[in-house]
């Protein structure tokens, strides 16, 4: 089976090395030339990681030896289109409407976080859109989240599902509404814990081990949004906000970390010091 990822940041590559693993041959899309090693360099690293850890059965060089990094997607007989580009509706759509053309018997995923997949599909073959909601770090996270809108086929959605499965995925789907299920409940603990800890209740460390051991989290809603990227969790607060009312409002503090670099574990400093 073929697979087109197209985005070749931090999720397109996990996703890239999830489908490697488990027997697709992926092509993976990153825009313009001077990208496509660094992509190829995050899967091979994720591969070879993986692998060290003992949580990879197959040789990472054999697995690579599937992969096809290109700085633009050519027609390719793909069943299954995942785009992880960055959440912006407007370029999502214009990728999805490149893949639709270039790759016309594939399902076409999107790995959004919050967006409307109903927006997402106007324009385009909408029974073959879905939303196909990967988590950070990709191999590792056990879910999946599916997104369906009204136009998309149920045989795209079992489809979208076998594939999860079938990569030891478990599978929930959600209708299309702002946030869908994990983003809409994620982000109003972050937010509410910013908001803790911009008031002076308890420190960042106290607040995590408070939801940590008081509610079985495995990681603390601060520490989880240093690992989202404090700059993601303050467009996706901000789309809620606009979408569901001011209780998903980004708190000042958060605004204030964005704007002075501070995005988390990916610039070595968030909430925590990386």
């Amino acid at each position: 089976m073929i697979s087109v990822v197209i985005g070749g940041g931090t999720m397109g590559a996990g996703i890239a090395h999830l489908l490697l693993a488990g027997g697709h041959e992926v092509v993976l899309v990153e825009s313009g030339a001077d990208r496509v090693p660094a992509a190829r360099r995050a899967v091979a690293a994720s591969l070879g990681k993986a692998a060290d850890r003992g949580r990879l059965d197959a040789d990472p060089e054999e697995l690579l030896a599937r992969l096809v990094v290109a700085e633009r997607l050519e027609p390719v007989a793909a069943a299954l289109v995942v785009e992880a580009v960055p959440e912006d509706v407007e370029l999502k759509r214009r990728v999805l409407a490149a893949a639709a053309s270039a790759c016309p018997d594939a399902v076409l995923a999107s790995n959004t976080s919050s967006l409307s997949i109903s927006a997402l599909a106007s324009g385009l073959p909408g029974e073959r859109v879905l939303g196909m909601h990967f988590f950070n770090p990709v191999p590792v996270q056990q879910l999946v989240e599916l997104v369906h809108h009204d136009g998309v086929s149920p045989e795209v959605v079992a489809r979208a599902r076998a594939w999860a499965e079938q990569l030891g995925k478990t599978v929930i789907e959600v209708r299309d509404a702002p946030g869908f299920a994990t983003s809409r409940l994620g982000v109003a603990v972050g937010v509410e814990a910013i908001r803790m800890l911009e008031e002076g209740v308890a420190s960042a460390e106290d607040i995590d081990t408070g939801m940590r051991l008081g509610y079985g989290w495995p990681m603390g809603p601060l520490r989880l949004t240093d690992l989202v990227g404090l700059d993601v969790r303050l467009a996706i607060a901000e789309h809620l906000a606009a979408e569901l009312g001011p209780r998903f409002a980004p708190p000042a503090l958060l605004r204030e970390k964005v704007a002075a670099g501070h995005l988390g574990r990916k610039t070595g400093r968030g909430f925590f010091t990386w």
